[in-house]
């Protein structure tokens, strides 16, 4: 006989052959038994998961002479006819090549004729969604009422491509991805029919190579056949495949482990000269972590697929990464994989990839790490000297520091130009030591202190009113132009009232009094604050204004101050106290 390949001569035939889809098998199966078959199916799916294989045995099924539990015999002539492709009342179609109206013309036309042998006649239309949209509209009406002797099947990988109103006159079934132990299982199969002796892991590999298509697994079992005979290993599987060895991507957790960035490099440059491709590789060191990071959350390898030493390995390497690294590892992993996609230098990407992992420092909890934080603070708090173990409130005195006595000469320099502390009428003014008169040289001379802030009176408002309402239009043209239309009042209190027309002036000033104090204070040297009130401009009583002369304030007499002991003032007996200051 001819060769057949594995897909071909191992194909389902019956049901309960189609491995994977026993929610379809069993649906098409019970509405044969109840009689209430459709008159048009669906079938979606990936490539390879039996979408053209149910529908050839449900038309055998439905056609049968001699069915045995609504499963087709394939032994009666129809079934025999529809096997071998010659049975006249069984149509596939081709969607890609026949995909115009023209042919869907063709197609109604037939649908009127009943079927030679058979009970149905039956039209499988692959890959469907390729017919043009002139094509679905003229099947609409032929898909919706047929003839009671037609029956539509339609297979497609793509259902997004079918128009919905095609999709609404149609059974739809959705086809899985066939599972991993699947696969394997029919492989195995397989090799025991044709007495191929083959280890459990090379059909493992076989079958995630085959990523869910059962087609596609029984092809590259076809390939490792031709390369190996009829005695296969696993080693021999990736040899024949060009497949990473798993071994590889342990060594790639060695060297993470030990950050060792020179056999980092030595292990891409490895990866090159075995021929592997770098896409792949970087795909499946991906699939690796992962399988990893399963291993460390789960604490279990049920839903890691590979081999069973394997599994044990995961489970032991897991222990030395966290599970914060293993995350941020799948991250750069997976950027690589997209950017070596379109890259023109994919072996630079990968070896800064792996540059980038070796150098990797390794992540922290941060509870962990405010917990050492909390200890060390502890622990300095606990070996620091109790003199600074003070509460809260006391403030902390600064050191006192005996400054080297000057000479004579010095002492006569600074006396003539330090300022000397002088009351007049108990407030502490300043003048130099040449214009204080009866002032002993033997006095403390100490640096003045911060002037105080100088007392406003409203007068000095109005002055410079003009000047503060500029100011502020500077900073606030809303602001200084409502300003502008106000009036200053009465400073009372360190309270300055200004008189608004209306509410919206009051509000204005009042939401903003804060950026207004801080011009008003920086222009007259004060710490007022502002008080906005509601009061007609210009309606003042007794309070004086621009256009009158103010009166003179009473000049103290400077010409013959009071002269007091400096030591007995506040000022120098803090100097004293808290600075440690001497007389000279």
């Amino acid at each position: 006989m001819n060769y057949q390949v594995t897909a071909r001569k191992w194909r389902p035939m019956v049901f309960d052959d189609v491995i994977g889809q026993s929610h379809v098998s069993d649906t098409l199966r019970n509405a044969l038994t109840q009689n209430r078959l459709a008159h048009a199916f669906i079938f979606s799916g990936t490539r390879g998961c039996g979408k053209t294989t149910t529908a050839r045995i449900l038309a055998r099924a439905v056609n049968c002479l001699n069915p045995k539990n609504f499963e087709p015999c394939n032994e009666c002539e129809v079934c025999k006819e529809i096997i071998e492709g010659r049975s006249l009342d069984v149509i596939e179609i081709d969607g890609a090549s026949n995909r115009g109206v023209d042919e869907i013309r063709n197609l109604r036309e037939s649908v009127r004729y009943a079927p030679t042998r058979g009970k149905k006649k039956v039209y499988i239309i692959d890959e469907v969604h390729m017919l043009t949209k002139e094509a679905f509209n003229a099947l609409l009406k032929t898909l919706e009422e047929p003839p009671s002797h037609v029956l539509f099947i339609f297979a497609t990988t793509e259902l997004h491509k079918v128009p919905a109103t095609i999709l609404s006159r149609c059974q739809r079934y959705d086809f899985r991805r066939i599972g991993l132990e699947e696969i394997v299982g029919r492989l195995k199969y397989i090799a025991n029919e044709e007495k191929i002796t083959i280890d459990n892991d090379s059909l493992l590999i076989i079958a995630k190579k085959g990523d869910g298509s059962m087609r596609d697994a029984q092809s590259i079992f076809d390939q490792v056949v031709s390369f190996c005979g009829m005695t296969i290993d696993a080693k021999q599987v990736g040899n024949a495949l060009n497949i990473v060895d798993q071994d590889l991507y342990f060594r790639v957790s060695d060297v993470l482990r030990s950050n060792d960035t020179s056999a980092a490099l030595d292990l891409v440059k490895d990866v090159i000269n075995s021929g592997f491709d770098i896409k792949e590789f970087v795909s499946g060191l991906t699939e690796h972590f992962r399988n990893m990071l399963v291993a460390k959350t789960t604490n279990s390898t049920t839903l890691i697929e590979e081999s069973e030493m394997h599994r044990k390995k995961y489970v032991a390497d897991s222990a030395s990464f966290s599970l914060q690294d293993i995350l941020r590892i799948l991250k750069i992993t997976s950027d690589t994989e997209g950017a070596i996609r379109y890259s023109s230098q994919p072996r630079f990407k990968l070896e800064v990839m792996m540059i980038q992992l070796t150098k990797m420092e390794r992540s922290v909890k941060i509870d962990e790490l405010l917990t050492s934080i909390d200890d060390l603070k502890k622990k300095l708090h606990s070996e620091v000297p109790p003199v600074f173990h003070s509460a809260p409130s006391e403030p902390i005195r600064a050191r006192t520091v005996e400054a080297p006595k000057p000479t004579e000469a010095v002492r006569e320099r600074i006396a003539a130009t330090q300022p000397k502390f002088v009351v007049q009428d108990t407030q502490p003014r300043y003048t130099s030591a040449s214009s204080v008169k009866g002032s002993s040289d033997d006095q403390p001379q100490k640096t003045a202190p911060v002037q105080a802030p100088v007392h406003v009176s409203i007068m000095d408002v109005q002055q410079q009113w003009t000047t503060i309402v500029d100011s502020m239009r500077k900073k606030k043209i809303s602001v200084g132009t409502i300003l502008g239309e106000t009036t200053p009042i009465d400073v009372a209190n360190g309270t300055l009232q200004i008189a608004c027309g209306d509410d919206f002036h009051r509000g204005t000033l009042f939401r903003n009094k804060e950026i207004l104090a801080e011009t008003i204070n920086s222009i007259l040297h004060s710490r007022l604050r502002i008080d906005p009130i509601l009061q007609e401009p210009g309606i003042q009583e007794n309070k004086p204004s621009l256009l009158q002369t103010p009166v003179a304030a009473p000049i103290p007499n400077l010409t013959r101050p009071a002269v007091v002991n400096v030591d007995d003032h506040p000022l120098v007996k803090k100097l004293y106290s808290d600075f440690g200051a001497e007389r000279t």
